[in-house]
C-alpha cells in the first residue's frame, strides 16, 4: 500500500480523493482535500527495494514541502514506519506532524485489515517532523 501512491485517501485523514498523472517533470498524484482544495504532490521516490516514499509539495498551503515515509523491517515478522515531514512556513511541519501520526494510525488499521491472521502487522511510530 505504501508504494502504491494512488491508495493515500484511504489511510491519511483529511485526504477525500487522489488521482495519479505523469508528465515531462515526472509522475505526481493530486489529492483533493475535505475542504475540496486539490494539492499537486510530486513523486519524488518510489522505492520498493529502500522502502521508501517521497513526495513533494509546493503551492497550497505550502512555500516547500517533502514528505518522507519509510518502512524499517524489524527482523522478526514486524516492520516499524517513520513518516518524516519537512515543510515551509514552518508551522506547516507541525500541522503535518499531527496529521502524519494519524495517518500511520490509519495505514496501521488499513493493513491488519487485509493481513491474514497469521502474519504480524506493520507497527507505526507517530508522525512527527525532522
Amino acid at each position: 500500500m505504501l508504494g502504491d501512491p494512488g491508495t493515500i485517501h484511504q489511510w491519511f485523514p483529511g485526504i477525500d480523493a487522489c488521482e495519479l498523472g505523469e508528465d515531462d517533470d515526472g509522475p505526481f498524484r493530486t489529492v483533493t482535500l475535505g475542504s475540496g482544495m486539490q494539492l499537486v504532490e510530486r513523486i519524488v521516490t518510489n522505492d520498493p527495494l529502500e522502502h521508501r516514499f517521497q513526495y513533494r509539495i509546493s503551492g497550497g498551503f505550502f512555500k516547500e514541502h517533502l514528505g518522507t515515509i519509510d518502512a524499517i523491517d524489524l527482523g522478526d515478522g514486524t516492520s516499524l514506519l517513520v513518516y518524516g515531514t519537512d515543510a515551509l512556513p514552518d508551522v506547516m511541519a507541525l500541522v503535518l506532524g499531527g496529521a502524519s501520526g494519524a495517518a500511520l494510525e490509519g495505514l496501521r488499521d488499513l493493513v491488519e485489515a487485509t493481513t491474514p491472521a497469521t502474519e504480524p502487522a506493520t507497527e507505526p511510530l507517530s508522525g512527527g517532523e525532522h
